[in-house]
């Protein structure tokens, strides 16, 4: 026993020199000498854990755990080698055993609310580090893991103030920093976050998520070139980077260098091939250059995004992919994105009609009496049901995809959609034919997808005091509340509430569109459906525009009746609206 006790003594010296080949020896010495010796497993399970041998850590400790199951170390080392191996549950098992035999164990609460978050349970992973913390006030890790659950919950103010806890208790705690600028950024506060973020390199340099958070937090600004810079010093640390690469290649869109974006979205998914947002945004790139080749194969990956875009319940109904035959047989087409999008692609469905296909068509519901003027061939189909019969089924915004779409085979025979002749009637009555009357309108819906693209109705101003122009608002929805703070001397015609006050959408705007001589519109539904109705019209379009519109042309392939006026640069919305006025004013008088 004494040998024994002398070799282990030995193998923990030589541990704390650092000498872990020879103190791992020492322990397999012992080991033979006295199999079930505990201690030695143990400190083999923690040299093979220093060495990164997670496996063989776990090895060693579930040994030690078996030979002596009274120590709550054992088993609290067990559970961090499972975490670090991904056996989460068995990780957790293991932490409850060393609290329930030390129920005052710290490191073992932290730990288990690592775990916990790992599993995607924020508040059960608070809960233990508030029990962490309560055990030892000045555990500066629980402060700051606390505040990443935090974020995950969205608890972004609660995460700073986590974050800053921990920085007291630890002034020089980068991660802390770095993290801060993280929750900083989701509450809005992009200029703190990038001091937070910039605190965090000046104690580490080379601390790849505190460049990455600092680039997201000088996008949020605008400082576009500078975000650029510091995603590349993230990559410049960490090579396999792809949320970096990823972000990137955003940067470079926003900036109009797509071919640098491509080389970015590209980076990131040789890193992670099932990167959703990569594939997603470098296909929204190359349809943006107008490649609908590559673009719109790629685009079928918007039904991974996390939005919870889904197909509806088909059964087992095969989905229509462009090659097999159509002729005689039925398909059913549904919309899946938003208004002006069921507009634009509903053309489609003339493709069909050529290919011989009896076809089932399910808009949104607000859509039906519009999409009833189709001149196509149709059935529509007021709402998918398991009794409804069809031999394929396609999402609308794949058929682009079905019939290999490119820039010259656009369907865009205009116009495929008409206006009631009864509402019509009504609107001429009350409209009049006296001026040239634009119908504008200056704000999509209250949406991330229409970020950018709404501007002030005040930028109408100027248009409005040209002689012989009337503008008519043809607005609904989010934004309407700048009718009531018209800027002074702006002269504008609103519709009365009855203006398509009820279920079905558009149907007065598109009575009132046949009597304007021009529509005016931000990036929204109302281009599409003045485009098919076939009426003049103008869309005013933020410096990155949706992908349908591509870069830097006037008109557009998808609308004949169209034309483009595009921000010269990012948030300047007041050249486009200068060259119209220019040209509102050259145009032909009666």
């Amino acid at each position: 026993m004494i040998e024994v006790d002398a070799l282990f003594d030995e193998a923990c010296s030589l541990h704390q020199l650092g000498q872990l080949a020879d103190s791992a020896s020492k322990c397999h010495e012992v080991l033979i000498a006295q199999p079930h010796h505990s201690d030695a497993n143990h400190l083999l399970g923690i040299i093979a854990t220093q060495s990164g041998d997670f496996l063989r850590a776990s090895d060693f400790f579930a040994r030690a755990v078996a030979d002596n199951p009274t120590r709550p170390t054992y088993h609290a080392n067990l559970g961090l080698a499972l975490q670090k191996l991904g056996r989460f549950d068995e990780a957790l098992l293991s932490l409850g055993q060393a609290i329930s035999l030390k129920p005052d164990y710290a490191e073992a609460y932290y730990n288990r609310g690592i775990v916990l978050r790992q599993l995607m349970h924020p508040l059960e992973a608070i809960a233990h580090f508030d029990q962490a913390i309560l055990l030892k006030p000045n555990y500066f890790q629980a402060y700051s893991n606390r505040g990443i659950a935090l974020i995950d919950l969205q608890r972004n103010l609660e995460a700073v103030s986590s974050f800053d806890q921990a920085i007291a208790i630890r002034p020089n705690y980068a991660e802390a920093y770095s993290n801060r600028g993280k929750a900083l950024l989701a509450t809005g506060q992009f200029a703190a976050a990038v001091e937070s973020c910039d605190q965090a390199i000046q104690l580490r340099e080379n601390f790849a998520e505190a460049h990455f958070n600092r680039g997201v937090a000088l996008k949020a600004l605008g400082r576009v070139t500078e975000a650029i810079a510091s995603y590349d010093a993230a990559i410049a640390i960490q090579s396999d980077y792809s949320e970096a690469h990823y972000n990137r290649g955003n940067a470079m869109k926003d900036t109009k260098r797509l071919d640098e974006a491509l080389q970015s979205f590209d980076r990131a998914i040789a890193i992670e091939p099932n990167y959703v947002e990569a594939n997603w945004n470098k296909a929204f790139t190359l349809l943006l250059k107008g490649d609908f080749d590559q673009g719109l194969r790629l685009y079928e990956w918007r039904w991974q995004k996390k939005d919870g875009r889904k197909l509806p319940a088909v059964g087992d109904k095969p989905r229509w992919s462009g090659h097999e035959s159509l002729n005689g047989k039925s398909i059913l087409v549904y919309s899946e994105q938003g208004l002006g999008d069921t507009i634009q692609f509903s053309r489609y469905i003339s493709l069909l009609n050529q290919a011989g296909a009896k076809v089932l068509f399910a808009p949104q519901k607000c859509l039906q009496s519009l999409m009833k003027t189709l001149k196509f061939d149709f059935q529509l189909v007021e709402e998918i049901s398991s009794n409804l019969e069809f031999d394929f089924h396609c999402p609308l915004l794949s058929l682009p995809l079905a019939f290999a779409t490119n820039l010259t085979g656009i369907p865009c025979d205009t116009p495929y959609l008409s206006a009631s002749e009864n509402r019509i009637e009504h609107w001429k009555t009350k409209i009049g034919s006296v001026g040239f009357k634009i119908g504008i309108c200056w704000h999509g819906s209250s949406s991330d997808i229409d970020s950018g693209r709404s501007f002030p109705i005040s930028h109408f101003k100027s248009i409005s005091n040209i002689e012989g122009i009337r503008l008519l608002s043809i607005h609904k929805g989010d934004g309407v509340a700048q009718l009531a703070n018209l800027p002074p001397e702006m002269k504008l015609e609103t519709l009365g509430d009855a203006f398509d006050a009820g279920p079905d959408a558009f149907i007065d705007t598109a009575a009132v569109m046949k009597h304007c001589d021009l529509i005016i519109t931000s990036d929204t539904s109302v281009g599409h459906l003045a485009g098919a109705l076939g009426v003049p019209v103008w869309v005013v379009l933020n410096y990155i525009p949706d992908w349908r519109w591509m870069l830097d042309r006037a008109d557009s392939p998808w609308y004949p009746s169209m034309r483009l006026f595009r921000q010269p640069q990012a948030g300047d919305w007041g050249t486009p609206f200068i060259e119209m006025e220019q040209a509102l004013a050259r145009r032909p008088r009666e």
